[in-house]
């Protein structure tokens, strides 16, 4: 459940009503993080320091994160652009966009789409090739010479088709 936040070394009330959410995480991240805080041991917080107190984003970032980009060959960016790493990799997966907004904490996928929506499968394509898959998965006999089994095999013909 995501009730507060961390900033700037303080505990805060989520931005909005709205980024107050239950999110769901796959088993191998549940395994990392139980495996964290086995490590972590009788601390409070799951990643923390020596004292047990929460990591300091800035420090992470600056001794741990950029030294990892640059050893990976990565382009510098921040942590925070993982969660749209997330989204882009949740989409091109097939997953629900309505179930990728709320582990987002976006009330509906308004913004999901208009910011991660060429990474829709197909969706920027937009010439038909999804539909025509779709038509020779149902109907594999869809052949020139297969009118005679296939009812939609004519169906160009009564559109008008063979007049383009």
């Amino acid at each position: 459940m995501v009730r507060e936040t961390w900033v700037m070394g303080q505990r805060e009330y989520t931005k909005n009503d709205g980024s107050q959410r239950e999110t769901q995480m796959s088993k191998p991240v549940y395994d990392a993080l139980l495996a964290q805080r086995n490590a972590t041991g009788e601390y409070a917080y799951v990643f923390c320091n020596r004292l047990g107190t929460p990591l300091s984003h800035n420090n992470i970032t600056r001794r741990v994160w950029y030294p990892l980009l640059r050893y990976l060959g990565l382009e510098k960016r921040r942590p925070y652009q993982t969660r749209h790493t997330a989204a882009t990799l949740w989409l091109a997966a097939g997953e629900s966009p309505e179930w990728i907004a709320r582990q987002m904490g976006h009330t509906n996928t308004e913004m999901l789409f208009k910011v991660y929506s060429r990474y829709v499968p197909n969706l920027t394509r937009a010439d038909g090739s999804a539909f025509e898959r779709l038509l020779t998965e149902q109907f594999p006999n869809n052949s020139p010479n297969a009118e005679a089994t296939n009812p939609l095999a004519h169906i160009g013909r009564c559109l008008g088709a063979e007049h383009d």
